[in-house]
């Protein structure tokens, strides 16, 4: 494949790893050798890169042996089990699990908005989880603009988000509505087809959920700023692809919505999608297979002097995972 670096992919036989993939070719980062990890299910299957197909390993504790970056999506527990295995290998692990996100000495990047965070990295480097990628986009050039004191965050987040059975799930759901037929719920609590499931993840004593919770600190995580307030809900919704957040900030000063719009603008990995008159505002349809977020619906809040309104809306496949840690894979060559 040429000169570059050996990554190995965890995980790539899943939406995520198949996204990084395609993210790789797409960017033409430097692969040398290039390695599919997943689980024994998956071994022998074919993936395609740069017009070759790659046969997909099984995973084990020796699959790391000289490879210098190492993709992990393969989820929390595999994380846990596996990445210090890739440590001590030698490689760097970009892991988009949970396991990691929280712990001290584990960045958390987005490459917009901390990319010296890398430096500091003890062998693991944590990506984000997809909702607050999408919000945290928009938040910063705010924040760096007139600092946030409190967010009031709505999110309405795709189904794809849970995963294949999940995609699976609201087509054939889709399905038998069309034909008059029960719609059976397994992945989801209760049927997702035009329904809204304000329900992510588990719920804990205090009435949130551990999506919710994330949103909370990976926020104030990757924005420095452990002061800032934020009031999350998280919601499902019966969309493919494509997490959308309703964002309402308060700022220590007034940013007005044509400021706001301004920053907006000029924020790398942010595109201004606002003409309300010629019905110009983000949706899903328009955003998914896109690697930047979209942000519009922007208005100053009628009830707070230094109150804003927006709706942010981002691939969460793409820069909500994949896209964002080929992106802090590029961070570690340069």
């Amino acid at each position: 494949m040429g000169a570059g670096y050996v990554i190995a992919i965890v995980g790539a036989t899943g939406a995520v790893g198949q996204t990084m993939l395609r993210v790789l070719e797409e960017r033409s980062f430097p692969v040398k050798e290039l390695r599919l990890l997943a689980s024994e299910r998956s071994e022998g299957k074919r993936l395609p890169f740069r017009g070759d197909p790659l046969r997909v390993e099984r995973l084990t504790h020796d699959s790391f042996r000289g490879v210098e970056i190492a993709l992990f999506s393969a989820g929390r527990d595999r994380s846990r089990e596996f990445a210090p295995a890739a440590v001590k290998a030698g490689s760097v692990v970009i892991d988009n699990s949970s396991a990691f996100r929280m712990e001290p000495s584990v960045p958390l990047v987005v490459p917009e908005i901390n990319p010296h965070a890398v430096k500091d990295h003890q062998g693991i480097i944590a990506n984000p989880n997809c909702t607050a990628i999408v919000m945290v986009m928009a938040l910063k050039p705010i924040h760096d603009y007139a600092r946030i004191l409190r967010v009031v965050a709505t999110s309405y987040q795709a189904v794809s988000g849970a995963g294949a059975a999940a995609v699976e799930e609201l087509r054939s759901q889709t399905l038998a509505w069309a034909k008059g037929e029960p719609m059976e719920a397994r992945v989801f609590p209760h049927r997702i087809a035009f329904n809204v499931l304000p329900h992510i993840d588990g719920f804990l004593e205090t009435g949130y959920t551990r999506e919710e919770m994330k949103l909370i600190h990976e926020t104030r995580k990757i924005l420095g700023d452990e002061t800032i307030r934020i009031s999350p809900t998280t919601v499902r919704v019966p969309v493919f692809t494509a997490h959308s957040v309703a964002v309402n900030v308060e700022t220590e000063r007034k940013v007005s919505a044509a400021e706001a719009r301004e920053l907006f603008s000029a924020f790398p990995g942010l595109r201004l999608w606002d003409d309300p008159a010629k019905n110009r505002y983000p949706m899903p349809v328009l955003v998914e297979g896109q690697d930047d977020c979209f942000v519009g619906r922007i208005r100053e809040d009628l009830s707070l002097p230094n109150g804003l309104n927006f709706w942010v809306v981002g691939d969460q496949l793409r820069k909500g995972a994949a896209t964002n840690a080929v992106q802090i894979a590029e961070l570690l060559t340069r």
